[in-house]
């Protein structure tokens, strides 16, 4: 989704530094998870050998069989799951995001979402993204929406080359909430003047370090928690749509290894 070009009398917006908005990705700015986007993208050209996309798929099976979320298993299967990428390096994987993009992605965004991340930008304000989305998908997101930037989990490379591992842990739950005051203390912002967007429970601890918190398209214990704070609730699902997307964002640990297993089933049918 490309913005349109600016009015040539257009006048600059004047700079509101200390008001920021965050914006979760999967869910919240997009239909689905970009991960799982991404991952159709790359199954599509072949960057995957059907052993990986079995190993992964087999993870993501124990992962939901077993039913714990434990931190260390989280990074576990996170770590297994970006495994498919060491070797590659970040500009292969920086072109084919560009690419996957304009193919799956662009039309994904959920136009009212988009329309509140314009009016912070309309304010003055800048608007990030915060995800568990690998940060380099995250950026090229944010870059097209012509936001500020994007905070997302973080892939080991060494010289330009993927590693499989990560940097610190997974952006989800709380470590969102401490990447948010983190940003805003190197940004000089006012976190009782910020405003935050998700559609997802695992979000409570970002959303509650904002002065503004708005649940959007939520899932069920968002939306719980949202009726009893009083926040906002944007819901741009209707209908069968709602019913086919609006289920828990695919945020935890087996987010890559879920979106392999579902290419892994594309390849299938692609080769049938």
């Amino acid at each position: 989704m490309e913005l349109p070009e600016p009015a040539e009398d257009a006048k600059p917006v004047p700079l509101d530094l200390t008001a920021a908005a965050f914006f979760d990705v999967d869910n919240t700015m997009m239909m689905g998870a970009s991960i799982f986007h991404f991952a159709r993208g790359l199954a599509a050209r072949k960057f995957f050998t059907n052993s990986d996309l079995a190993r992964f798929a087999l993870q993501q099976v124990k992962f939901r069989v077993a039913g714990k979320e434990s931190q260390d298993g989280i990074r576990a299967s996170r770590e297994q799951a970006l495994s498919f990428v060491a070797g590659h390096t970040v500009d292969e994987l920086n072109i084919l995001g560009e690419e996957i993009y304009d193919e799956l992605m662009a039309d994904k965004i959920w136009p009212g979402t988009r329309a509140l991340a314009q009016m912070h930008l309309d304010a003055g304000q800048r608007v990030w993204l915060v995800t568990a989305t690998p940060v380099e998908l995250a950026t090229i997101i944010a870059r097209r929406l012509g936001l500020t930037g994007a905070l997302g989990t973080v892939a080991e490379h060494e010289d330009g080359v993927y590693t499989g591992r990560l940097v610190g842990e997974m952006l989800h739950g709380p470590a969102k909430a401490h990447a948010v005051r983190a940003l805003a203390a190197r940004e000089g912002l006012d976190l009782r003047r910020c405003t935050a967007y998700s559609d997802s429970a695992n979000d409570v601890p970002m959303l509650s370090v904002v002065g503004t918190a708005v649940a959007v398209n939520p899932d069920s214990g968002l939306r719980e928690v949202a009726r009893k704070r009083s926040w906002e609730i944007r819901d741009f699902r209707t209908g069968r749509k709602a019913a086919k997307i609006g289920v828990p964002s695919v945020l935890g640990a087996g987010a890559v290894a879920g979106a392999v297993a579902v290419g892994l089933a594309y390849r299938k049918r692609e080769n049938a």
